[in-house]
């Protein structure tokens, strides 16, 4: 399943910055959309805000960044949800769920083997929001 690449334009993105520095993030659409610099350099606007609250908000729960944390450190950035039911008190529905969460953020990718799910991190969408964060640049 190819994901489309959806560019917000400068109206939408506030002309922050120059395209070269503006950081690309998955989109909840599918897909990714340019957002922003990263926050230490240009402030961000209302709209560049609402789109990266959702990653964020994503990965706040303590369960989905434990799960982010053992796929993008498992064996080829993947793991499989039968693998990760056993480092958490949780039961497998709710794993399912919380990756599921993770999925739709644009931060894991899945794919079905049999009858399991096997996620991978996308690693560019990690990439982008440690730069997103990163240390000040001043």
């Amino acid at each position: 399943m190819s994901k489309s690449l959806t560019v917000l334009d400068q109206t939408v993105t506030g002309a922050c910055c120059p395209p070269v520095a503006q950081l690309t993030l998955p989109s909840q659409q599918g897909g990714q959309a340019v957002c922003c610099a990263p926050l230490s350099q240009v402030p961000l606007s209302l709209e560049q805000a609402e789109q990266v609250a959702p990653l964020l908000k994503a990965l706040a729960d303590p369960v989905r960044l434990r799960l982010m944390s053992l796929v993008a450190s498992g064996e080829g950035g993947e793991a499989c949800v039968c693998d990760l039911t056993g480092a958490f008190d949780l039961s497998q529905p709710t794993i399912s769920h919380h990756l599921k969460v993770l999925h739709e953020a644009g931060l894991l990718d899945r794919e079905k083997r049999g009858v399991w799910v096997y996620y991978r991190a996308r690693a560019d969408a990690l990439a982008s929001l440690g730069m997103l964060i990163g240390s000040p640049s001043r």
